[in-house]
């Protein structure tokens, strides 16, 4: 029982926005998310249109802390294609057939070995901006695959790898729980520091101020990372062409969203912050 003279610990949070890189329009919602909102943290796609724009923006943005946004479906590779053909298209794209791609990467070795240079290149792009890395996560969370794991834990390494999302948000269906059991005991295994419980899952591409206020009514004990996929304005890809960027800014720079997380949580500054891993 706590006494009236130990404070009370507050669950804590970190604030994220996703897709940095992707589009200007993109970026400006992290700067003024960050500048004027509740936004603490963004994810870096390294061989997206927009990166050395979002670059410029986070070294004028010296709090907000940036991880690696490791994309390896749905986006643009760092290497060329002649680098890695059983990854990509002619232009370097991946395609969304992550289950097959899936296979490919468990089954293949002359995949995998593409599979760790492309892995290698991003975190190597990331270094070369000279911006922290304060954490790792992966487009569309597919870094829950064991074989990308192993390559995100094994390369990140030597390039400062501290913190990992763990994609885990309460009430997700039971057959991903055992694969995040296990993702949960390998980054523990490996000391790198990861989130209790994820937020924007079930609702991505409409994390607007109700969505944010219901999910900051009851967050858990722990830690837990809220992301979201603001945009200032516009159509980004084809693949969000339902998602409203401009709603999910729009919770980000919400008064009442920053008089909920004032009232009840600890407010992180990414996972660096020391609060984001106290026990």
């Amino acid at each position: 029982m706590t006494s009236r003279s130990e404070p009370v610990e507050r669950p804590r949070l970190i604030v994220t926005a996703d897709d940095f890189g992707l589009h200007e329009a993109v970026n400006e919602a992290v700067e003024r998310g960050y500048r004027d909102g509740v936004l603490r943290a963004a994810s870096l796609m390294v061989a997206a249109p927009a990166v050395a724009d979002a670059v410029a923006r986070a070294k004028q943005s010296p709090g907000l802390a940036v991880g690696l946004h490791l994309v390896l479906a749905d986006g643009r590779a760092m290497l060329p294609p002649t680098r890695i053909p059983d990854l990509v298209d002619a232009k370097g794209m991946f395609n969304s057939n992550m289950v097959g791609n899936g296979f490919r990467f468990f089954f293949l070795p002359h995949v995998r070995r593409q599979l760790a240079d492309e892995i290698r290149a991003q975190f190597e792009a990331f270094a070369a901006t000279g911006l922290k890395l304060d954490h790792v996560n992966a487009h569309k969370h597919f870094h829950l695959h064991p074989t990308i794991l192993s390559m995100m834990l094994a390369i990140g390494r030597e390039y400062g790898l501290r913190a990992i999302r763990l994609p885990a948000e309460p009430g997700m269906g039971p057959w991903l729980r055992p694969w995040l059991a296990l993702m949960r005991w390998r980054l523990a295994r490996a000391g790198v520091a990861y989130n209790d419980h994820v937020f924007g899952l079930r609702h991505s591409g409409g994390m607007d101020e109700a969505v944010m206020l219901a999910i900051l009514e009851q967050l858990p004990d722990g830690l837990s990372e809220v992301y979201l996929h603001p945009a200032s304005h516009g159509h980004i890809t084809e693949s969000m062409a339902d998602y409203r960027h401009a709603d999910e800014l729009a919770a980000l720079l919400s008064p009442r969203v920053r008089q909920a997380i004032a009232e009840r949580y600890h407010l992180c500054d990414g996972f660096s912050d020391p609060a984001a891993i106290a026990a």
